[in-house]
């Protein structure tokens, strides 16, 4: 009767392959989460830039400004959100009903964080409308 030999150093190399394999994956696996979250951070980051411009202007309009005024701004930062640009444009329209002359204020505000080709590139865009 012949003994088998060798099948354990054969069992021994599929587990080591297989462990290896699994592995590989694991990394490859958590270097595509980190990239996912960091994109979704941006991209948070980016809305609050948008928020905090479009908040600024409804101010500036509550507080007596103009359209003219808040399309002066062509870029703004805010602290906090650094690297971040805001672009603000508003446009108003004027309407009379009843017996009230009611002005419809439109805002828009981009928030941008690096240039378009670049692989960290993110934009938010937010736009709201206001009766006063």
């Amino acid at each position: 009767m012949k003994r088998q030999q060798g099948f354990s150093l054969v069992m021994a190399i599929f587990i080591l392959v297989v462990l290896g394999l699994l592995g590989g994956y694991m990394v490859r696996l958590s270097g595509v989460q980190i990239g996912t979250f960091n994109y979704a951070l941006q991209g948070a980051r980016a809305y609050q830039a948008a928020r905090a411009g479009i908040e600024w202007s409804i101010g500036r309009i509550n507080n007596g400004g103009s359209c003219t005024d808040i399309s002066a701004q062509t870029a703004m930062t805010f602290t906090g959100i650094d690297g971040f640009n805001v672009s603000l444009s508003c446009s108003s329209q004027s309407y009379s009903e009843a017996d009230q002359n009611l002005t419809v204020y439109r805002i828009n505000a981009l928030s941008q964080y690096g240039s378009y080709a670049s692989i960290d590139y993110v934009f938010r865009q937010i736009e709201v409308s206001i009766v006063k």
